[in-house]
């Protein structure tokens, strides 16, 4: 879970924190005028808040829209990503950097990643450049098809050579993770004996 926050501006530099859980949405404020706006989670949904002040109340269910804080917005209104840079910058610049997931998904019955996959690694490892202290656990996956004890190996294999490349492009690393779920805990859950390509992968965790 995400834990997100209002954010209110009392002066030009003070900001005060109220811890709220709202799904998956961030709000703020700030502004010459008081305001509130919602912004997108990283997966892309959003949440739904409701802004009331002495001169009334209005919903806010839309990224980027913003009500005043006194409640006098008769309805939302649209905020640029301008205005929002601008409003919120010391605050967006606050934020830590979130936890990020990458699936490289795997060749049947190896550790040979796909083409599509390798593409991916440059973001990957942009992403664990982006942390100053980064904690990265690296989980292999097997489909069904097969003896279970050889799929549990096989993750490991996975896992392991994902690990491997990372090291080798000499990342520095507070902790590195590796182990592997075999055919357990499938991302398209399907019957014994059943190859499936959404299987075959490794879950790298960067946080």
């Amino acid at each position: 879970m995400i834990r997100n926050f209002i954010k209110y501006r009392i002066s030009r530099t003070q900001l005060l924190r109220c811890p709220l859980l709202l799904g998956c949405c961030l709000l703020m404020a700030c502004s010459p005028r008081s305001y509130v706006t919602l912004l997108e989670n990283t997966d892309g949904s959003v949440g739904k808040v409701l802004v009331s002040g002495e001169k009334g109340s209005s919903i806010i269910d839309k990224p980027s829209f913003g009500a005043a804080l006194d409640g006098s917005s008769k309805e939302p209104f649209s905020v640029s990503g301008e205005r929002i840079d601008q409003d919120f910058k010391q605050a967006l610049d606050a934020q830590p950097v979130l936890p990020k997931r990458f699936l490289l998904y795997f060749e049947t019955g190896g550790a040979q990643l796909t083409a599509e996959s390798q593409q991916l690694l440059p973001q990957v490892l942009d992403e664990i450049l982006r942390h100053p202290a980064v904690d990265i656990s690296v989980i292999g996956h097997t489909d069904t098809a097969g003896d279970a004890e050889k799929n549990q190996e096989l993750g490991l294999t996975r896992a392991q050579s994902v690990a491997d490349l990372l090291i080798s492009k000499q990342v520095q690393v507070l902790e590195l993770t590796v182990s592997s779920h075999g055919e357990s805990n499938l991302l398209a859950p399907t019957p014994d004996n059943t190859p499936e390509p959404l299987n075959r992968l490794v879950e790298i965790s960067v946080r």
